[in-house]
């Protein structure tokens, strides 16, 4: 027996001479041999597409690689990267979403050393001046708008490029195409369709030639079948047949949830296999409603996975899942979105969606995408993909074959109609889509304020540049002409608001702009005149501010549905008490909606700001009031979900709020920021971390993923609330706003199951003895009616002190309480116990 050392897989950075020795002359050969050497040693034999992409890659050409699922994109984007460092340039690699982005972050750190991997979002960034860059195409797209030819971007790797026909999305993929004609691209897609015009464009553009690659065979072969069988028969059937793990398609969220209930009633999972996921899962804390229930369709096999969910959820689910630890998930079309999820089997439950204006039949490009996640490579030898029948016949085959051999029964069987508005399918449908090929793409090219400003902030001739962004993209003639006037309505609207001037004849910005400045909503520059109207000695200036901004927000659905549901439920409740009929408290609760702060105001300077900027009016103005009305309760987030019943939306919840910090954080300007502004801000912006901390926050301190003794650096703990001491003074001073709001609505029992110690009815009786009401408008809510003590900080404890207003102007109603530091940083908010409640 030989006493050798096993010898060790190569790293691909050693193979390549320039890398080892920067002074060696770059050998396009030489490159070509590295990579085949590497993958050679780790047992990957190259596919003849991915050997003929990469090829072309070394000889500098463009590659469209259209190839199926599983057929090794991957791979030949690593063999780019290796390409563009041997060649001493530097390389950006894009994808839809940060969790792939973060994926490949890894991925590539560990193949190539963190020095020459970074990372950048939008809100932060990782060695941003490493030679590969991951990045979302939005990231990508702003740099060529603002660097133009003179970018320092040599090649460009786009991941699910399919996302260029994407009617909101799409122009983030097509500008770095447009303005970067010294890259190299790669394009990777298994759903593109033609590509004839993107490939002359390309080629026309970066005086390259671009290569096509495709029609690769599936290495994973798929079956498709159409059943009319019940959903949970249809998921025993293949358990059954060991056609696990299976992946059930929705396109609601609320139907996913459902599914997961109705599968839980049947065994998914051994026993042995459950308690695998529990040691998994470990100390992993469910903290909020949905956590909890989905804690429990985990533990028994079953995921869960939609947008609206928390993103630890998410990446919970994912990486059981990846572990190959759940049989089933429930889920919309979100997962498997170029992320490594291993399932078998991919059930869809509909050929018909809602598209956000109409149903409609899934597209061909769609139905594929789907599909395409079924039987993955290294993990299955075949995949299926299985159609279920509209629900409706469903359930008529099923009590026809129930009643199968009694006539009688059969008869009575009538077939239940579908619901209105429905888009019918058949097994003639589910034929043909599977054998239709995805439908070109469709460009999408947009003119937003952020798209003009990072023009102009590139300086140069910016009329021109302008000019060739409108009429030298891939859009149609008549649409290169909306595209052109829309930029001039544009161009006015940001003169009119101060932001650019004209110098003789120059185009450029008039203030410097703080790093992060970006006005990422169409109704931003609206939203910078309406802070001039605001008075910022108001008592109620940084909540109208919140409420401005949060106008031009998109709408966050579920929450605003549930704030008219509650609102019409309280004036229901009234109007029974005064005595109202039916009929009128009908009429009148039709005209409830959900609070719109600001709203006459609001919709008066739109109405005036359009008549001189008349494209503004294709945005619609939304007054709402998610992050006000959050702050104006003082409640925390669990709370929010829980006083709303958000808990299938909490994801939805939390993205509208960091939605909202950013676009208060990036859109309003210094002068605008008063101290009482920038407390909300730092509630806000803390509030959106503790609940769940961003991957940045981790990808911050991976620049080196071993320390000097080899050993693992685990990602840092989150940091402590307490840390950041202005937020945690407006966590602490919100917790008793929230007694004084209860106190004057008069909500004994809430104000109890806070504080079971204090007798709040008997204070509550004292108190409205002597005033007929306590005050909640912007003065009481200001921070010198707080008085917060720390003296006891090095015991871990402060001490605070709120008044409550009454009419007459004495004051002498105080809240005491205490703060115990300690378990305030472990809950990640403030912890809070109301000593006393007193008259002075």
């Amino acid at each position: 027996m030989s006493d050798a050392a096993p010898k060790s897989i190569p790293s691909l950075s050693d193979l390549i001479p320039t890398l080892v020795d920067p002074d060696a002359p770059y050998d396009p050969d030489h490159a070509y041999e590295a990579i085949l050497e590497w993958t050679s040693a780790r047992g990957v034999n190259l596919y003849d597409a991915q050997d003929e992409a990469i090829i072309h890659l070394v000889s500098g050409a463009n590659v469209i690689l259209a190839t199926p699922t599983g057929t090794g994109k991957s791979l030949v984007a690593i063999a780019a990267h290796a390409i563009e460092l041997a060649r001493g340039g530097r390389t950006y690699y894009t994808a839809p979403i940060k969790a792939l982005v973060s994926e490949k972050f890894f991925s590539l750190v560990e193949i190539f050393g963190a020095e020459r991997v970074g990372m950048v979002t939008g809100d932060s960034s990782v060695n941003p001046d490493a030679p590969i860059i991951c990045c979302t195409a939005e990231i990508l797209a702003n740099k060529a708008l603002r660097e133009g030819a003179d970018a320092d971007v040599d090649q460009v790797v786009m991941d699910e490029f399919h996302y260029y026909g994407d009617p909101q999305r799409g122009s983030a993929w097509q500008i770095p195409l447009l303005l970067l004609p010294k890259a190299q691209f790669l394009l990777m897609s298994a759903t593109l369709g033609d590509t004839k015009a993107l490939r002359e464009d390309l080629t026309r553009r970066t005086n390259r030639a671009t290569e096509l690659v495709e029609g690769a065979t599936r290495p994973v072969p798929l079956s498709f079948h159409y059943v009319l069988t019940p959903v949970h028969e249809t998921v025993e059937k293949l358990i059954e047949d060991d056609e696990a793990p299976i992946y059930i398609v929705h396109f609601s969220q609320a139907a996913a949830v459902e599914r997961a209930q109705a599968i839980s009633s049947i065994k998914v999972a051994s026993r042995e296999h459950r308690d695998k996921i529990v040691e998994t899962i470990g100390d992993f804390r469910f903290t909020t409603t949905f956590g909890k229930t989905l804690g429990r369709y985990l533990r028994q096999g079953i995921g869960v996975h939609h947008a609206g969910m928390l993103p630890r959820y998410r990446r919970l689910v994912e990486q059981l899942a990846q572990r190959g630890l759940l049989k089933v998930i429930c889920g919309t079309d979100t997962l498997g979105v170029g992320i490594n999820v291993p399932i078998r089997s991919v059930l869809i439950t509909a050929l018909s969606k809602f598209d956000g204006q109409r149903m409609r039949h899934l597209s061909a490009r769609e139905f594929h995408q789907i599909a395409g996640r079924a039987g993955r490579a290294g993990y299955d030898d075949h995949g299926t993909v299985i159609v279920e029948g509209p629900e409706h016949v469903v359930e008529y085959e099923h009590a026809l074959t129930k009643a199968a051999g009694d006539p009688k029964k059969q008869r009575k069987i009538t077939k239940k109609q579908p619901p209105k508005g429905f888009v019918n399918w058949t097994e003639a449908t589910f034929d043909r889509i599977v054998a239709a090929e995805p439908e070109p793409l469709t460009s999408h090219m947009e003119m937003t304020s952020a798209t003009l400003i990072n023009v102009i902030a590139r300086g140069g001739d910016v009329i021109q540049n302008i000019r060739d962004l409108c009429f030298d993209n891939h859009e149609p003639r008549p649409r290169k002409f909306q595209l052109a006037r829309r930029a001039l309505e544009i161009g006015r609207t940001l003169l009119d608001a101060g932001i650019v001037e004209d110098v003789d004849g120059q185009v450029q910005l008039t203030i410097d702009l703080q790093a992060n400045f970006a006005l990422n909503q169409p109704l931003s520059p609206f939203a910078l005149a309406m802070l001039d109207v605001l008075d910022p000695e108001s008592d109620d200036y940084p909540l109208d501010v919140v409420s401005v901004i949060e106008a031009t927000l998109d709408d966050p659905r579920p929450v605003l549905r549930a704030q008219e549901h509650k609102a019409r439920g309280e004036a229901i409740a009234e109007m029974k008490a005064d005595g109202i009929d039916y009929d009128e408290r009908m009429d009148r609760v039709e005209q409830i909606s959900w609070p719109k702060p600001l709203e006459e105001l609001l919709e008066q300077s739109y109405e005036m700001f359009a008549q001189s900027q008349p494209w503004v009016r294709d945005f619609e103005l939304s007054p709402k009031k998610v992050v006000r009305d959050m702050f104006e309760r003082g409640l925390s987030f669990a709370e929010y979900v829980a006083f709303y019943e958000l808990g299938r939306s909490e994801g939805v919840v939390l993205r509208y709020l960091s939605d909202a910090y950013r676009a208060l954080r990036q859109t309003v300007p210094s002068d605008a920021r008063t101290d009482a502004f920038m407390d909300v801000l730092e509630w806000l912006g803390e509030l959106v971390r503790q609940i769940d901390s961003s991957l940045v926050d981790e990808w911050a301190d991976l620049v080196a993923p071993v320390d000097a003794q080899g050993e693992p650096v685990l990602p840092p703990a989150p940091k402590s609330v307490v840390q950041n001491v202005r937020a945690f003074t407006v966590l602490v001073r919100n917790e008793l706003w929230r007694r004084v709001h209860l106190a004057a609505l008069e909500k004994d029992e809430e104000l109890g199951s806070l504080d079971p110690a204090i007798d709040w009815p008997s204070i509550l009786d004292d108190y409205y003895d002597e005033y007929e009401d306590i005050q909640i408008d912007g003065a009481a809510r200001s921070p010198q009616y707080c008085r917060i003590d720390k003296s006891r900080e090095a015991a871990g404890f402060w001490d605070a002190e709120q008044t409550l207003l009454d009419p007459e102007g004495d004051n002498a109603w105080r809240i005491r309480a205490e703060v115990d530091l300690n378990e305030s940083a472990a809950n990640g908010q403030a912890a809070l116990r109301v000593t006393e409640v007193v008259r002075l």
